[in-house]
């Protein structure tokens, strides 16, 4: 899947003061004595993607008995960089009933109003459906119609059918196959999601009637191949003699590990894909993979770990699923596969006496324990769930798409020395001393510092845009105003109040100084990104004017272009003095 990333543009900048709109070009801003002036604003012409300053780590506990632990405290918890102890410098607990409370008060959920300001009458709001909620929770439903088979895809499907009746007004789903014949984007429509599931069908690439002669796996070939294995060796011979295999043992293993691992390749390829479309998404990113597994070979070995990188990257978090459900692990063939010639003891013996049947169930069965480890380090490496070996699909789907009724946001700033760009080992630990069990990912790719102070407090801004968490360090207001400019466009104005108290200038010269950046975004019902500006003002106040504005505040005015719709406006500031941000969410409709 192609992603292009948008670039911001910006229609206007609009700075008021002392209440009273002062209109200011960023090109002739307003002149005090001394010929500094105190103000000025300049348009950032840059990408807004996310990026990682600020980590986050999303903690899960429970008892001994499965029980999720509430009530715990910031203090409660350590985090560990790399082994050492970091400070937390942001906490947050979360649970079912809280994203719409956080995201937005009630009494600042409304229909934009028209200016003057002018609040339509309710039985005019058409299409003000869950106006109040903003989307939280990203989840990209991945099927691996490359590996499963017709019998599990039947039961995937069965047990994925119940669960979108079950969504939440603040899930939003989306649907690949690892074949990327099928792809639907983020919905609430449960309609649309289960058409698009309907779609999704078994791609194998060996027909499932067909069985190998000799019978080997992709994990004996790997034996006989790669690591010249005598016993997988002479019981693939055996195998050859008894069921008269017209084949190269050589060429058979070398053509069913080049399948393999061609398969292996292209699930990473759109896995990686999948992962950078959940990267833009602005909230919680999960990715639930449904899969019976699948083997790694040397060949791909190296290319493994590379969509995992992305993912802790981007923040994703990965449950997967088995989608073979409870099985028995065994040594004979599928059951589903093509009788072998019965072997005589004179067979056997012409081949030293092997039991080739029971080499190969034994190889089978490595095989289904291997797949299943592959599963279970996707999910170990980013944080997530691993359901498996059990047959009731349908609770290991609703437990992979599960909310916990708890979690605690844990927030860190890695300290200069460690903005390297390597992967850091995350640990999370209580202080309590009680041994209970943390659901938490285990490391983080940081990035690099950069030189430029400046070039820091953009990045900080662009990744604060892409998460739903409302940051109070500096206390801000967020309000819309609207004008109507024909029947599908309207002119929305977002107005960013920013209360200068909270604010640590920097006194040289006589004036107080700071640069705070601020950018705004509009994201759609689903999460997508419409429109957003970013922007950068220099701060040079004299006395009498940080007195007047600290009775007004300063105020920052935005001009988007919309149609009608439901959408998230989002405002970031960022003060350079005091590393301070806070971030702001306002449901609006335009109706």
């Amino acid at each position: 899947m192609l992603w292009r990333w948008i670039r911001v543009s910006v229609i206007g900048c609009l700075l008021l003061t002392g209440g009273q709109a002062q209109e200011q070009q960023s090109g002739a801003p307003a002149t005090v004595k001394g010929n500094e002036s105190e103000t000025s604003t300049r348009d950032i012409d840059a990408e807004i993607k996310v990026r990682v300053n600020l980590v986050l780590v999303r903690a899960v506990v429970k008892d001994a008995a499965g029980n999720i632990v509430p009530d715990l405290k910031q203090e409660d918890f350590q985090v560990f960089d790399n082994g050492k102890p970091q400070k937390i410098s942001s906490f947050n607990v979360e649970t079912a009933e809280t994203p719409v409370k956080a995201a937005a008060p009630p009494a600042e959920v409304k229909v934009a109003a028209s200016v003057p300001e002018k609040q339509p009458k309710s039985e005019s709001g058409a299409g003000v459906v869950n106006a109040s909620v903003i989307p939280k929770r990203f989840v990209a439903l991945v099927f691996d119609d490359s590996h499963m088979k017709l019998a599990d895809a039947m039961a995937v499907h069965a047990a994925t059918e119940k669960l979108f009746a079950s969504l939440t007004p603040t899930d939003r789903v989306a649907i690949y196959s690892t074949q990327g014949n099928v792809q639907q984007d983020f919905t609430d429509d449960a309609a649309t999601l289960r058409k698009t599931l309907a779609a999704i069908v078994p791609h194998t690439s060996i027909d499932e009637r067909h069985q190998e002669c000799p019978d080997i796996s992709y994990y004996q070939a790997d034996l006989i191949e790669n690591k010249h294995d005598e016993g997988a060796i002479a019981a693939a011979n055996a195998d050859a003699v008894v069921n008269t295999c017209p084949t190269n043992l050589d060429a058979t293993a070398q053509r069913i590990l080049q399948e393999g691992d061609s398969q292996t390749s292209a699930t990473y390829e759109d896995l990686g894909n999948i992962v950078r479309k959940l990267e833009s998404m602005p909230g919680q990113r999960v990715l639930v993979y449904v899969s019976p597994g699948f083997l790694i070979g040397q060949s791909v070995f190296g290319n493994s770990w590379d969509w995992i990188e992305k993912a802790l990257q981007a923040g994703v978090v990965v449950n997967t699923v088995d989608a073979r459900g409870l099985y028995t692990p065994n040594g004979l063939g599928d059951i589903d596969a093509a009788p072998q010639h019965p072997a005589t003891m004179a067979d056997l013996l012409s081949d030293a006496g092997m039991d080739y049947q029971r080499m190969e169930g034994q190889y089978r069965m490595q095989t289904q324990f291997e797949q299943g480890q592959v599963l279970a380090s996707m999910a170990a490496n980013t944080g997530g769930t691993y359901f498996h070996n059990r047959n009731d699909l349908s609770q290991g789907m609703s437990q992979a798409l599960e909310e916990p009724s708890v979690s605690y946001v844990l927030g860190f700033r890695p300290e200069n020395a460690t903005a390297d760009g390597k992967f850091h080992n995350l640990k999370v630990a209580l202080t309590n001393g009680k041994k209970y069990q943390i659901q938490a990912r285990n490391g983080y790719f940081a990035r690099k510092k950069l030189n430029d102070p400046e070039e820091e407090a953009k990045e900080e801004v662009r990744e604060a845009l892409f998460s739903n968490d409302e940051i109070a360090t500096l206390p801000m207001q967020l309000n819309t105003q609207l004008l109507t400019i024909n029947e599908t466009t309207s002119q929305l104005t977002v107005l960013t109040r920013l209360d200068i108290h909270g604010l640590r200038f920097r006194k040289t010269d006589g004036r107080s100084r700071d640069n705070v950046v601020l950018a705004t975004a509009i994201f759609d019902r689903n999460g997508q990104l419409v429109d957003g500006q970013m922007k950068e003002v220099a701060l040079r106040l004299q006395d009498v004017t940080v007195k007047r504005l600290s009775q007004s505040g300063l105020t920052f005015k935005s001009v988007f272009t919309v149609k009608p719709g439901t959408y998230n406006v989002r405002s970031v500031v960022q003060s350079s003095e005091g590393d301070q941000v806070s971030a702001r969410n306002l449901p609006t409709v335009i109706p």
